[in-house]
């Protein structure tokens, strides 16, 4: 053994190695030998056994370095072999040499990874169970190009960093090993010793499966689901933009528990929700972050396990029953995903291999100051790969259909919540990030390539322009965008006495300005209703009565406002508490009729807008909104047309935000005939009123609002009432 050899063998024997595979396992000594050697502790006696049909067995001697065994046998071909080892104790143990297989990942892999461009490497690094010459194993691989040594540890070597020392594969600072014989289930991380923190025990970036918490150890998985929602897909229309979306926001860990407040499961819980949301008339589900977070108060905003979906609540597999059985009722799946930021526990992304890793090493750059974590670096191309990678895993391996895509105006500007001085200038001087920018578009429009009918949906506060313009246009490629400003203004003015709404008219109004320069979905969020907000109802002024009604007539103006919708949960029983994921939806409430009149008002809504053509088949064009009268700011009176592709599904909407009842109102109409009330607000059945009842009403040759036919009807306090032309 030349000098050579033995440096490096003393280097794995000091758990200081980059490339153990280099001298352990088998070698070529001649075209006529080939040389065996293991590293083996504690070890007595160690023999190998081949697994050809030859079945022979060679008894290895050790070696001037401690616990290094060797033998040469002279064959012509490699072959593969089990180990055998009688330990110091008289214990006898045997195993399939690690060290005897080539790389599991090929250069290809690595080359697309190193450029960014690896879409599904998430096949490739992490653990992947695979079967090498008919053994069946789990290949571990993991990118730490700063390591000094990195192993595999878990119950399968007694969590000894020696036993399983990974192969560095060159400038790619991926490093890895197959280890036979590991099985589902297996516990694992990585050790990894760096260049100045000394020993670091990490969970696995890529890991498909993590211990509950407060445990960190990843799981070793292959999933076994048969999906059965190929009808689904079939039926699936490729573009939404024309179909009725109305999503339901939620956190699953509150949204419903048992009796004893445990949680249930994917699977247990899916009935329960399907039904409810089925019920309410939801199209889409949107989950709040589902992927693994150690801090329950985080709500999943915190990831430290960007592939593993939150064994809370099950395996993945689990997870997947969840998501297919939506499908099979028709409900959509969109998932909140966080490429933002995550959080600095140390066991997982943070410093991954001693170094700012997968962070940016400048505070300036690389921590948000609002939420005390850090933020990609998304300049760096393997981490770009990382997160492009999963966004792909969760639409293809668990048939998700959409993703909202978390606090973007945080990524694309490098001032965002900042002061001056505590952020750095792009290479222009300005504030965008141009690296997060360029990220964003590469990402939707990859998406885009694979899975078009996929939704990328950006929560975006500012008024950044062309979110969801195509890429090719100048834009970010996003589907949709939330209307983050029409949200603000409405709920500000909705806040107000309506004795002073006329002076703030304009907040009702002005989103209409500004209605077609993007894609919106109209939210009201967990975000409204959290950290001292107040629900929706208690932002609402009156007495209760007036409560309901302001808060059923925001709904109803919100249903009938261009854009697809967004209600969070329990926003349908009108709760006077705002929401607190310890105590969950209030369902107690349904014994109080005002609020299970509210939860029958919404589902009633939300039938309406699924069958009425023109609360969503325009709302991206222009054409599908008019104006009757916006500027009747002293009555608090607003009226408008949503116009559908045919001419006789238009709806006339009237939206009344005093508490004035108007028993002869008159409204100018763009058609001559007859008109029928179908849905109003202050409906009994909604606990309201009732002072109201339109029936059909017949156009008059009276000009008003600047059209040469009317119609004079009841307009209910505080109320909406839209009409549709039977005639």
């Amino acid at each position: 053994m030349n000098k050579g050899k033995i440096e490096i063998l003393q280097k794995i024997s000091n758990g200081e190695c980059y490339d153990p595979h280099s001298v352990l396992g088998i070698h070529e000594n001649s075209s006529l030998e080939k040389v065996i050697r293991i590293y083996q502790q504690n070890a007595k006696e160690v023999s190998i056994q081949t697994l050809d049909s030859y079945k022979k067995q060679y008894k290895l001697k050790k070696t001037s370095v401690k616990d290094v065994w060797e033998v040469s046998i002279k064959r012509k071909r490699f072959f593969t072999y089990k180990v055998i080892v009688t330990y110091n104790n008289g214990d006898n143990y045997n195993y399939i040499d690690p060290y005897q297989f080539v790389p599991t990942i090929t250069e290809e892999d690595l080359y697309l990874f190193g450029k960014g461009d690896n879409h599904f490497v998430y096949e490739k690094l992490g653990a992947n169970p695979k079967t090498i010459d008919k053994i069946n194993g789990v290949s571990f691989t993991v990118w730490a190009p700063s390591a000094l040594r990195v192993s595999v540890i878990g119950n399968f070597n007694l969590w000894n960093g020696l036993l399983h020392q990974m192969r560095s594969l060159g400038s790619s600072g991926v490093w890895e090993i197959f280890i036979p014989k590991i099985e589902a289930g297996e516990l694992y991380k990585f050790e990894i010793l760096t260049q100045s923190d000394g020993l670091k025990i990490k969970s696995d970036p890529y890991g498909k499966y993590f211990q509950m918490r407060p445990n960190n150890a990843s799981i070793v998985y292959k999933s076994k689901y048969k999906w059965k929602d190929k009808e689904y897909f079939n039926n699936k229309p490729e573009n939404v933009s024309d179909k009725p979306m109305n999503i339901y926001e939620v956190h699953l860990g509150s949204w419903k528990r048992d009796e004893n407040w445990e949680w249930y499961s994917y699977r247990e819980i899916a009935p329960k929700l399907i039904e409810h949301v089925k019920k309410l008339g939801f199209t889409h589900i949107e989950f709040m972050p589902l992927a693994e977070y150690p801090f329950d108060g985080s709500w999943g905003y915190q990831v430290t396990g960007y592939y593993a979906l939150t064994s809370r609540f099950g395996t993945p597999d689990d997870f997947k029953y969840l998501v297919d059985q939506c499908h099979q009722n028709g409900i959509g799946v969109i998932m909140d995903w966080v490429p933002a930021h995550f959080p600095k526990d140390d066991f997982a992304l943070r410093r991954f291999d001693g170094t700012a890793l997968y962070e940016h090493e400048d505070p300036k750059k690389g921590k948000h100051p609002d939420w005390g974590t850090l933020i990609f670096n998304y300049g760096r191309n393997e981490v770009k790969n990382f997160l492009l990678s999963n966004a792909i895993y969760l639409l293809k391996e668990f048939h998700i259909d959409g993703l909202r895509i978390d606090a973007v105006a945080s990524m694309i500007y490098l001032d965002y919540s900042r002061n001056e001085g505590e952020w750095i200038p792009n290479k222009y001087g300005g504030n965008e990030n141009l690296e997060a920018i360029s990220f964003m578009k590469h990402l939707t429009t990859v998406i885009g390539k694979y899975y078009p009918n996929a939704l990328i949906i950006a929560e975006e506060s500012t008024a950044w322009g062309g979110v969801s313009n195509p890429v090719h246009n100048g834009g970010l490629g996003f589907d949709y965008k939330w209307n983050m400003g029409w949200m603000n203004d409405f709920l500000e003015y909705m806040k107000k006495d309506p004795i002073h709404r006329k002076y703030h008219h304009n907040e009702l109004t002005f989103s209409m300005l500004y209605a077609y320069t993007e894609k919106f979905i109209l939210v009201l969020s967990h975000d409204e209703i959290v950290h001292g907000k107040g629900s929706l109802l208690s932002k609402m002024p009156g007495d209760d009565w007036q409560k309901f009604a302001n808060f059923k007539l925001m709904l109803a103006f919100m249903y009938s406002h261009p854009g697809k919708k967004l209600l969070f949960m329990g926003s349908e029983l009108a709760p006077w508490n705002e929401w607190n994921e310890m105590q969950g939806v209030q369902w107690e409430l349904s014994q109080w009729s005002p609020h299970k009149n509210a939860e029958i008002f919404l589902t009633k809504l939300n039938y309406l807008y699924l069958q009425e053509p023109a609360l969503w088949e325009n709302d991206n064009d222009p054409t599908g909104f008019e104006w009757i009268d916006s500027n009747n700011s002293n009555q608090s009176i607003v009226s408008f047309i949503r116009h559908g592709k045919k001419k006789n599904n238009d709806l006339i909407i009237i939206c009344n935000f005093t508490p004035e009842t108007y028993f002869d109102f008159r409204l100018g109409v763009n058609k001559k005939g007859k008109y029928k009330e179908i849905f109003n607000t202050d409906n009994k059945d909604f606990n309201g009123s009732g002072v109201i009842q339109n029936g059909i009403h017949e156009t008059e040759d009276v000009n008003w609002n600047g059209k040469d036919q009317s119609i004079v009807f009841g307009l209910p306090p505080l109320g909406t009432v839209i009409f549709k032309k039977v005639n």
